[in-house]
C-alpha cells in the first residue's frame, strides 16, 4: 500500500486495504489483521488521500481495486490456450485493454471501466467482477507465494479514464460468448461456489417476505445443483418465512432434472422437515440473486420484520438507492499538500480580509489568513445566528508555518480589523494562563476570540502524561465550552460560595486560533490526541509554503473601510430579529439569548445531506482507527462553516446555499487530510516508530544524503539503533541504497523513495 495506494487512487481507483497473504479486504487495528466486513461502500466513490495515509501504516497490507467504476473479467482457467482463447474474445468484442493482471498462470483478469455501474456475472471458471466486488492489484498471491504480475501495463500507468469502456450489456454478451468456449468437464453449474470474498451474510433478523423471496428465488437456476447448495438454500427459505416458504422450496426444488429420480416421490417434502437453519436466511437468497442481476422492486418489503423495517432500513434495500447508476466520476487531482485554489475563492468579509491580509504582508500566507477570517467572523457571529440544528459559530482552529514563514500577520490583522471597528471588546486574551482567567473573559463579554502565539507548545503542556493541573484545566474547559455554545454553561461548585462563586455563562461562543510552528505542534500529538479526539474539534490549517516569495512594498496596514463596514455589520446581526432581552444587554452573560436561524436553501439541504451521509461513510470505512475521531466533526464543522460563509455573505438575511456547503465541506475534508497526511509522516506510537519517522524525515529533505552525513545526523541513535533503522528502511522500499564508486573509495548514498524504484509492471512469474 505504502508504494503504489497513493498512485492508484491519483489514477482514480477505488482502493481497498487487502489483508498479508490472502485475497480478502481487511483492517489492521490493536496489531491483528481482521476481515472488513464493509469494504464494497468504497465501489462507489474514489479513495481519499488520507485513507491511504492510513492503510500504509498497516504492516503488509496489499492493495486492491473496487469494482463499480471498474470491471474485471476474470478468466479462471488453466488451460493456456483456452486462456488466451478467452482473452483474444474479449479484446475484440470489449476492446484490446492495457491493463490485465496475472496471479496464478495462465489465468488472468482483464480491466475496462465501466460506462455506468452494474452488477457482475459468474459463468463458472468466467467471472465479470462488477460492482460490489473487487480484485487484487498488487500483494503477494495466496497460493504461488509470488506477486500478482502485470505483463504489459498497469493501473499504475494507465489512469481509469484511459481504460477501454464497456457496458453491461457488451459483458453479458462477451460473457455468453465466452462461456461456449468452456469444455462441459470444467464447467460447474452452482450458484454458491466461488463466491466473492465479500459475500453478505444478511441482517441480525433473518426473516424475509414471501414476495420478496419468490421474487429472488425466480433469479437462481437449479438445474443439477450439488446436495449441499440445495440443501442451503432450502434453510435459507425456511429461516426467512417459516412453514410458509414450504410451497415455494418444493416449486424451485422440483426445477431440477434430479427431482424425483431417487424413487421418493417426496423427497423435497421430507428433506423440508428436516431443514434445521442456524446462519442464514432472507439476506443469503438476496444476496445470491442480487449477484445475478436481480434489483428488488422499489414496492416490495424486504424484511420481515414490519416494525425492524421501519426503524433500520434492512441492507438490501440499498440496492434501491443504487438501482439508477451515477455517471463515473473524474478522476481526483493529486493533492498532496497544495492548497485547493477554490477555497481561497470566497466573497463577503471573509475574501476582504483574506485580501487585506495577504496584500498588507511581507510573507503572504492566503491559506492562514483564511483560517485567522473564519475565526473572526465566527466570533463576531457568536449568539446572534445558528443552523437549523443548533449549531453555533464557535470554531477551534490552528495555523502552522515554520518560524519566519509569515504565520503571525494574519493575527495581527485581526487585531486591527476589530480595534478599527470598534468591536475590540471581541478580543481575548492572547495567553491562556487558567481555567478561571478564561472563564472570567467569557463571563465579561460570551463572544470572544482567543488569539493565542505558539500554540503547539501549549497543546505539548496541557496533553502531557504529567500535565500541570491548573494547565490540565485550561484543556477541559475548552472541551467543555466547545459544547456549550447552544446552551447555558455551568460552572463547577465549590464550597466556598462567596470566594470562588459558580461560573454561569449563557451560550458562550469561546472561538480559537492559534498559530504554531510544526515541530511542538506534532510532539504534542504522540500522546495519542489523535486516537482520543482532543485535536478532531480544531480545523488545522497546514500552509503549503512556509516560506512564500516576499513582497518587499506590501499594501498599507490599515484596514479596508468597506472591511470594517462589513464585521460591524456581523456584530449587528440581523436587522429587526429579537434576541431576547434589550440591545444594549444582548450580549451580557447573565441575558437569555435567541440566535437567529440561518436557513438553507433546497439545494443546500441536499447538498448538506449528502456531506452527513460522506461522514457516515467516513467513520464506518475508518472503524477502529484513530482517524474517525476526526470524522466525527467532519459533518458538524462543514454546517458551521457553511453558515459562516452566509453570514459573511449577506450579514443581515443570511441564507445559506448549496456552494456554501460544497466549500465548506472541502475545506474541512483538506484540513483533515493534511492532518492525517503529516501524522503520518510526523506522529508515532512508541519511541522506535518516531525513531523511524525521524531519519525517513531526514533524508525526505535532503532527497539524496551519504551514509556519513546521515550518521552525523542520527546522533541520538545508539549505532545498533541506526543500523537496524538503516536496513528497515531499505528493505521497506522506503529508501534507496546506492554506491557511486570514486577514486578513492566507495560513498554509500540513500535517496528517498516518493515513488517506488522498483518496476511495477515486470514480468515476474505469477
Amino acid at each position: 500500500m505504502a508504494q503504489y495506494g497513493s498512485r492508484l487512487a491519483d489514477n482514480g481507483y477505488a482502493v481497498i486495504p487487502i489483508m498479508p497473504g490472502s485475497k480478502v479486504p481487511g483492517r489492521h487495528h490493536v496489531g491483528q489483521w481482521t476481515p472488513y466486513p464493509d469494504w464494497a461502500r468504497h465501489c462507489d466513490r474514489t479513495t481519499k488521500p488520507f485513507e491511504v495515509d492510513i492503510w500504509q501504516r498497516w504492516p503488509g497490507c496489499g492493495v486492491g481495486i473496487a469494482c463499480g467504476s471498474v470491471v474485471g473479467i476474470d478468466i479462471d482457467v488453466l488451460d493456456a490456450a483456452l486462456s488466451i482463447q478467452i482473452g483474444e474474445l474479449a479484446a475484440q468484442m470489449l476492446g484490446d485493454t492495457p491493463c490485465w493482471r496475472v496471479g496464478r498462470a495462465p489465468k488472468r483478469m482483464l480491466v475496462y471501466r465501466a460506462e455506468r455501474p452494474f452488477a457482475g456475472r459468474k459463468r463458472h471458471p468466467l467471472e465479470l467482477l462488477a460492482r460490489g466486488q473487487q480484485f487484487v492489484a498488487y500483494a503477494v498471491h495466496p497460493d504461488t507465494g509470488q506477486p500478482y504480475a502485470w505483463p504489459e501495463s498497469n493501473p499504475l500507468d494507465v489512469p481509469l479514464d484511459r481504460l477501454p469502456v464497456v457496458d453491461e450489456a457488451a459483458c453479458l454478451a462477451f460473457l455468453e460468448a465466452a462461456w461456449q468456449l468452456i469444455p462441459d468437464e470444467i464447467r460447474v453449474n452452482s450458484i454458491l461456489a466461488d463466491a466473492p470474498t465479500s459475500a453478505w451474510r444478511g441482517p441480525s433478523d433473518p426473516k424475509g417476505t414471501r414476495e420478496a423471496i419468490a421474487a429472488a428465488l425466480a433469479w437462481l437456476p437449479n438445474d443439477d445443483l450439488p446436495g449441499n447448495e440445495w440443501i442451503t438454500v432450502g434453510a435459507a427459505i425456511k429461516a426467512a418465512l417459516g412453514e410458509d416458504g414450504r410451497d415455494l422450496w418444493l416449486d424451485w426444488s422440483r426445477q431440477s432434472r434430479k427431482s424425483g429420480q431417487s424413487g421418493r416421490a417426496d423427497t423435497p417434502e421430507r428433506r423440508w422437515a428436516s431443514l434445521r437453519p442456524h446462519s442464514v436466511g432472507a439476506g443469503k437468497i438476496y444476496w445470491l440473486a442480487e449477484q445475478r442481476g436481480w434489483v428488488p422492486d422499489p414496492a416490495l418489503t424486504l424484511n420481515g420484520t414490519v416494525a425492524e423495517q421501519m426503524a433500520q432500513q434492512h441492507p438490501a434495500a440499498a440496492l434501491l438507492a443504487k438501482a439508477e447508476a451515477t455517471p463515473l466520476p473524474p478522476p481526483p487531482e493529486p493533492k498532496p499538500y497544495r492548497v485547493p485554489p477554490e477555497l481561497l475563492q470566497l466573497d463577503g468579509a471573509l475574501g476582504q480580509f483574506v485580501d487585506y491580509a495577504t496584500g498588507s504582508a511581507v510573507s503572504p500566507q492566503p491559506f492562514l489568513a483564511l483560517g485567522a477570517a473564519i475565526c473572526l467572523v465566527a466570533a463576531l457571529a457568536g449568539r446572534r445566528y445558528r443552523t437549523p440544528t443548533d449549531l453555533r459559530s464557535n470554531i477551534y482552529a490552528i495555523g502552522i508555518a515554520d518560524s519566519g514563514g509569515g504565520k503571525d500577520h494574519a493575527r495581527r490583522c485581526v487585531k486591527r480589523v476589530l480595534y478599527a471597528a470598534g468591536l475590540d471588546r471581541y478580543l481575548g486574551g492572547e495567553d491562556l494562563a487558567s481555567s478561571a482567567g478564561l472563564l472570567t473573559s467569557l463571563q465579561r463579554h460570551p463572544a470572544r476570540l482567543f488569539q493565542v502565539d505558539e500554540f503547539g507548545q501549549f497543546l505539548k503542556l496541557v496533553l502531557a502524561p504529567r500535565a500541570p493541573a491548573h494547565k490540565a484545566a485550561i484543556w477541559a474547559e475548552l472541551t467543555k465550552l466547545y459544547t456549550s455554545a447552544a446552551e447555558p454553561y455551568i460552572g463547577a461548585e465549590y464550597a466556598d460560595q462567596k470566594a470562588r462563586p459558580r461560573v454561569t455563562i449563557e451560550q458562550p461562543c469561546a472561538c480559537l486560533w492559534g498559530v504554531t510552528v510544526p515541530g511542538p505542534f506534532w510532539q504534542a500529538l504522540e500522546g495519542g490526541a489523535l486516537a482520543d479526539g482532543s485535536i478532531a474539534r480544531f480545523l488545522v490549517f497546514l500552509t503549503d509554503e512556509d516560506y512564500p516569495e516576499r513582497v518587499e512594498t506590501p499594501a498599507g496596514r490599515e484596514p479596508p473601510a468597506d472591511l470594517v463596514a462589513a464585521v460591524q455589520a456581523i456584530a449587528r446581526g440581523v436587522p429587526g430579529h429579537s434576541h431576547g432581552g434589550n440591545l444594549a444587554d444582548a450580549m451580557e452573560s447573565s441575558a437569555p439569548i435567541h440566535a437567529y436561524t440561518v436557513p438553507l436553501s433546497p439545494d443546500a439541504e441536499a447538498t448538506m445531506a449528502a456531506v452527513r451521509r460522506e461522514a457516515t461513510e467516513l467513520l464506518r470505512a475508518h472503524r477502529g482507527t484513530y482517524a474517525t475521531a476526526l470524522f466525527g466533526r467532519y459533518a458538524e464543522n462543514a454546517a458551521k462553516l457553511a453558515m459562516i460563509a452566509a453570514i459573511s455573505r449577506d450579514p443581515a438575511r443570511p441564507v445559506t446555499e448549496a456552494r456554501d456547503v460544497t466549500w465548506a465541506a472541502k475545506l474541512v475534508e483538506h484540513c483533515i487530510g493534511t492532518l492525517l497526511q503529516e501524522a503520518e509522516r510526523r506522529v508515532a506510537d512508541n519511541d522506535t516508530e518516531a525513531n523511524h519517522k525521524r531519519v525517513l524525515e531526514i533524508i525526505r529533505s535532503a532527497g539524496t544524503i551519504t551514509r556519513n552525513a546521515l550518521v552525523r545526523r542520527t546522533q541520538f541513535l545508539s549505532k545498533r539503533e541506526r543500523e537496524e533503522i538503516f536496513e528497515a528502511l531499505v528493505d521497506g522500499e522506503l529508501v534507496a541504497r546506492t554506491v557511486n564508486r570514486t577514486a578513492t573509495k566507495p560513498v554509500v548514498l540513500f535517496t528517498f523513495c516518493n515513488t517506488p524504484f522498483d518496476d511495477p509492471g515486470g514480468n515476474s512469474s505469477a
